[in-house]
């Protein structure tokens, strides 16, 4: 799965990468959780970087008991009725430089960062639905994942669909399950990070920071 992602890449840059100009200003984000801000270009409007609440929320579900799914299958999207229509009318880039996942060990469980060898920020597929006057909250996102590449694998039986620049257009414009595939595990490399990261109000730059795996308990198998 995709629970937590970073974007902190400068604004200017985003803004030249995606083609794209904020509608406000993208502060730097380190730790962004569930039912925060994520980054985003949406098929109804490819010329802007948008926010959207993520935890998807379907124009027809009762905002007060509806589930938020942060996540959605590439598998299913067609068949789910949480996502059919927006997989139809409704996809958007999630922008991010990062996320991390949990792999088990005898000690529990040890947080990893996931990033572009090259550092650059990237393109995961989502679904968006809008909800103007809706309690404030004006739109919503989910991150499609699917089959983790080799760096993942370790670490989770799921991994967000990061779209590469040429697919980037054909998934805003086409509902298109051949982009759906997981990146080349070659432009990737995973790192432990401190258990910070397990606390969303720690969002500054030590949770980037690698340790050393055997400086936790329970890390010696990863070392």
């Amino acid at each position: 799965m995709c629970g937590r992602t970073s974007l902190f890449t400068p604004q200017s840059r985003l803004e030249e990468r995606f083609d794209a100009t904020a509608v406000e200003s993208l502060e730097p984000r380190y730790n962004i959780a569930p039912r925060e801000e994520l980054a985003v270009v949406c098929n109804d409007a490819p010329e802007t970087i948008d926010l959207l609440e993520w935890g998807l929320l379907p124009s027809w579900a009762d905002p007060d008991d509806a589930p938020r799914p942060i996540n959605a299958r590439a598998e299913t999207l067609a068949e789910k009725p949480t996502f059919a229509e927006a997989f139809e009318r409704r996809r958007c880039l999630v922008l991010a430089d990062g996320f991390y996942e949990w792999a088990d060990t005898r000690g529990g469980s040890q947080p990893y960062r996931v990033e572009r060898t090259d550092g650059d920020p990237f393109a995961m597929a989502g679904l968006f639905e809008r909800q103007e006057g809706n309690d404030g909250v004006e739109g919503t996102v989910t991150v499609v994942t699917t089959e983790p590449n080799a760096v993942v694998e370790p670490l989770h039986h799921r991994m967000a669909v990061v779209l590469a620049s040429e697919e980037q257009q054909r998934w805003l414009s086409t509902a298109d399950r051949e982009v759906l595939d997981p990146p080349p595990a070659s432009e990737w490399h995973a790192y432990p990070v401190s258990t910070r990261v397990n606390d969303p109000s720690n969002d500054d730059p030590g949770v980037l920071e690698e340790i050393e795996p055997d400086t936790q308990t329970g890390l010696d198998e990863f070392a």
